[in-house]
């Protein structure tokens, strides 16, 4: 894979809102090497492209709990700049859009260049990536639930202390946790 951005900055840039892994459109902007208000200007004009699975906008709580979570200024935070500051024009800009990863790639049509293309394709391969890795997880956790079942019937059946295997197999779950990546709101 030819990289053009190294794929750790893109998965740093996926978040998880409403329960589905986005980016933000200032982070996609950056990337894109775009403005973000040139990025946003594309996606209006082509709306059809973005129906609201591919793309919405945060509402002022969601805006609201980003910044409690992180316990600091959203300004403070370099993938998450303030995007509701005073703008020159005296007005208040909007709250930030975010993009699913269908999103992302609907992007590369609308900004219709050679770089939007390969970043494009970079940031499906990341999102690509997280759902095999959480996939793997899940196949983990199922087998390790099927082996405590099995250790428990043994251990009834065979009168052993069973809290010395809660003990070992917690310890196993402990450390197969997997990072976790972005954030829930």
């Amino acid at each position: 894979m030819n990289e053009i951005i190294p794929i750790e900055i893109i998965e740093n840039k996926i978040f998880i809102i409403r329960g589905q892994k986005v980016m933000f459109d200032n982070d996609l902007a950056m990337l894109y090497d775009v403005e973000t208000k040139r990025l946003n200007e594309s996606v209006k004009r082509n709306i059809e492209r973005f129906p609201e699975r591919f793309m919405f906008q945060l509402t002022t709580e969601e805006w609201a709990k980003l910044k409690c979570q992180f316990g600091t200024s959203i300004s403070d935070i370099p993938n998450l700049k303030s995007q509701i500051a005073t703008s020159s024009w005296g007005g208040k800009r909007k709250l930030p859009f975010v993009f699913t990863e269908h999103g992302t790639l609907m992007l590369s049509s609308v900004l219709n260049s050679k770089r939007a293309i390969a970043v494009s394709i970079q940031i499906i391969e990341v999102f690509d990536k997280l759902k095999q890795f959480a996939s793997t997880q899940n196949e983990l956790t199922e087998r390790i639930s099927s082996l405590e079942h099995a250790f428990m019937n043994y251990a009834k059946e065979n009168s052993q202390d069973t809290e010395e295997l809660h003990r070992a197999i917690n310890y196993l779950l402990d450390i197969t946790k997997p990072a976790k990546v972005g954030f829930e709101t």
